[in-house]
C-alpha cells in the first residue's frame, strides 16, 4: 500500500486515535492513514464519512464494529470490515447501553463521554436497515467480511454471507489484537493492493500430508517459512482425494483453518494429480500423486538439499519473490 490511503473507521465508543490506527501505520510506513473521530448521530458520522471519501479517494476503507456497518454503506470502494455490528441498533439495548457511555480513546474535541438516549438508539436502528441496498457484481469482488470466531459482541457472518460472497472467519474476539492484525488482516489488504496494482505472484504449492504437519500438529518451522512466503508468493496447499474417505476433504478444511487461518482462504486444492498443478514450485516430501512429474520446480522437503524447512526459507528469501 505504499503510496496510498486508508480510511479506518472505528467503533462504538471510540476514536481515530485507536492502538489499532496506531498499529496500522506502524505495519504501513509508507501508507496515509485517515482516521476521522466520528460523530455521535449517525447520520452525521455516515456524512462525515461520504465527504471524507469524496475528499481523500481513499484506496481502501477498514472498518471496524460499528465502524464496518458504516464501510458497508460507502460504495465504489475496496472495503474490510471486521466483525461489522450490522445490528448495533438492537445491540444497544440487548447490552443495556442505554445513559453514560465513556470513550474508549481520547477525541480531539476532547470529550470523555455521551448519553445514549432511546431516540439515539433508534437511529442507529434505522441507520443499520439502510445496509445492504444496491450491491451491484463489482461491489461484491470490492468487499471482504472478517469475523471472529469467539465473539461476544456481535455475530453477523450470516447476514454478511447472504450478501457477499468474501466471507471470512478467523481465530479471535471482536476486538482487534496484534495477532489478528498480522494474520488475518494485513493477507486481506496485500491481497486487496496486488490486485489493485495488476500483480501476480508467483505460485507455490505445498503439499500438506508428511510435509506441513505431524500426527495433525504444524510444525514450528513449516509455520515460520509459511508466513514468509505469503508474504512474497501466492501460496495454495494441496490434499490428496482419497477414494475410500469421504470425511477427508471436510478435515482438511479444518486443519487448514485452525492452523494456517485467512491466508487459506480458497487455496485448498484435492487432487491425486499434483502433475497437472500449473504454478511455479511444489514443496513435497514424497513422489507419488503425480508429484514427481511437475512440470515446474519441485522441492523435495527431507532430500539432501532441502532437509528441513530452514532450508526451504533460506532458499525462497534469496530468490525474494522470483
Amino acid at each position: 500500500m505504499k503510496g496510498k490511503k486508508i480510511l479506518y473507521v472505528h467503533g462504538f465508543g471510540s476514536s481515530g486515535q485507536s492502538g489499532t490506527v496506531t498499529r496500522i501505520r506502524e505495519l504501513l510506513p509508507g501508507t496515509e492513514v485517515i482516521a476521522p473521530d466520528l460523530p455521535i448521530i449517525p447520520r452525521e458520522a455516515m456524512a462525515l464519512l461520504r465527504d471524507t471519501c469524496d475528499e481523500q479517494c481513499p484506496d481502501l476503507i477498514i472498518g471496524t464494529s460499528m465502524g464496518g456497518m458504516y464501510t458497508e454503506m460507502l460504495r465504489g470502494f475496496d472495503r474490510i470490515l471486521i466483525n461489522p455490528a450490522f445490528r448495533i441498533g438492537e445491540t444497544i439495548l440487548k447490552r443495556n447501553m442505554l445513559g453514560k457511555i465513556t470513550f474508549f480513546n481520547p477525541r480531539k474535541d476532547g470529550a470523555k463521554d455521551f448519553i445514549m438516549t432511546k431516540h439515539l438508539q433508534e437511529q442507529y436502528l434505522e441507520m443499520c436497515g439502510q445496509c445492504f441496498s444496491g450491491i451491484t457484481d463489482d461491489e461484491q469482488d470490492r468487499v471482504f467480511g472478517l469475523f471472529g470466531t469467539d465473539d461476544p459482541v456481535v455475530d453477523t457472518y450470516g447476514i454478511f454471507s447472504q450478501n457477499y460472497k468474501n466471507a471470512l472467519r478467523f481465530h479471535g474476539e471482536h476486538r482487534m489484537n496484534d495477532t489478528v492484525l498480522m494474520h488475518s488482516v494485513m493477507p486481506v489488504i496485500r491481497l486487496v493492493d496486488d490486485r489493485q496494482n495488476g500483480i501476480c505472484r508467483n505460485i507455490i504449492y505445498i503439499s500438506l500430508e508428511d510435509t506441513m504437519e505431524r500426527n495433525g500438529i504444524p510444525m514450528p518451522s513449516m509455520m515460520k517459512t509459511y508466513r514468509y512466503l505469503i508474504e512474497k508468493y501466492d501460496v495454495y496447499i494441496v490434499a490428496a482425494l482419497p477414494d475410500n474417505d469421504s470425511s477427508y476433504p471436510v478435515r482438511m478444511q479444518e486443519w487448514t483453518f485452525d492452523n494456517l487461518g485467512v491466508p487459506a482462504y480458497r487455496k485448498l486444492i484435492l487432487t491425486n494429480r499434483k502433475d497437472l498443478l500449473y504454478g511455479d514450485y511444489l514443496i513435497d516430501a514424497c513422489s507419488n500423486g503425480g508429484s514427481a512429474d511437475f512440470m515446474s520446480t519441485r522441492i523435495e522437503l527431507g532430500s539432501e538439499t532441502f532437509k528441513t524447512w530452514e532450508d526451504i526459507l533460506e532458499f525462497f528469501s534469496r530468490l525474494n519473490g522470483q
